[in-house]
């Protein structure tokens, strides 16, 4: 089973907030903490990452597998929301197991095949010397001499582990970086039943391309229920870049 981090309680809807690529299940508090409010909110760490499993399968099948598993066991229906590889994994859930998801929303993804890498972040987290490394201070120094952006290196630094000895990433980046592939595509034979219908939100960040025409078309045909939602002045990691106006929209769309 997953690790989970569970914010909120009471008789609402529970939510299930699924992390994307390089991250854990705390990257998104902000939003658990907006939404719990009369209801419990579960964020998971996906496998190979934060403090889950780590295991050689880390395809879309058994990201699936995971996260039924954790919404059986908190009482078989919640809303789910999903960021990016999180939310490729949610909208195949709900495609394929409908029945486990009463509203989706997704954030900055399509149900498209990306022709981009994100390998070379792992390049950057394999080079970073852990040696002697006791401080994120320290950490994110020897960083930013290969990787300039801090917003990126704050990212990843959440998951360096400096209590280990010797420190070490709770990221499995082997398996990630083998991977890969499957991980930018769509695996569009899971998505075969047909479509989901019901309630869904596309939240996509206005300065980002990852939801482009053909990813728009896709979304229409695969949830017709959908609604888009552009979130101004926001990239890829919209809940990142602008909290308080991505947790609001979730928030309002669950309570309706």
């Amino acid at each position: 089973m997953l690790n989970t981090i569970t914010t909120g309680e009471g008789p609402g809807t529970p939510v299930l907030l699924v992390h994307g690529l390089f991250g854990q299940g705390r990257n998104l508090g902000g939003i658990a903490r907006r939404l719990a409010q009369g209801r419990a909110v579960i964020s998971v760490d996906m496998r190979n990452h934060g403090e889950s499993f780590h295991d050689d399968d880390h395809s879309y099948p058994a990201l699936v597998t995971d996260l039924a598993e954790v919404i059986m066991a908190h009482g078989g229906r919640m809303d789910v929301v999903g960021h990016s590889m999180g939310g490729k994994a949610s909208m195949l859930l709900a495609l394929s197991r409908p029945e486990l998801v009463e509203r989706l929303v997704i954030m900055d993804i399509a149900p498209v095949s990306y022709s981009h890498s994100q390998s070379g972040y792992i390049d950057t987290m394999e080079a970073l010397d852990l040696d002697g490394l006791d401080r994120r201070s320290e950490a994110d120094k020897r960083l930013s001499e290969i990787l300039h952006a801090p917003s990126l290196r704050a990212f990843f630094l959440q998951s360096l582990d400096l209590k280990s000895q010797p420190p070490r990433w709770t990221l499995n980046l082997r398996v990630l970086r083998d991977q890969m592939d499957r991980l930018v595509g769509w695996p569009a034979e899971l998505a075969t039943p047909g479509t989901f219908a019901g309630p869904a939100l596309f939240l996509a960040g206005a300065d980002s391309d990852y939801v482009d025409a053909a990813g728009e078309a896709e979304i229409r045909r695969l949830f017709p229920q959908a609604q888009l939602q552009r979130v101004e002045g926001a990239g890829h990691w919209l809940h990142a870049d602008k909290p308080e106006a991505t947790a609001e929209a979730v928030a309002a769309f669950l309570a309706r």
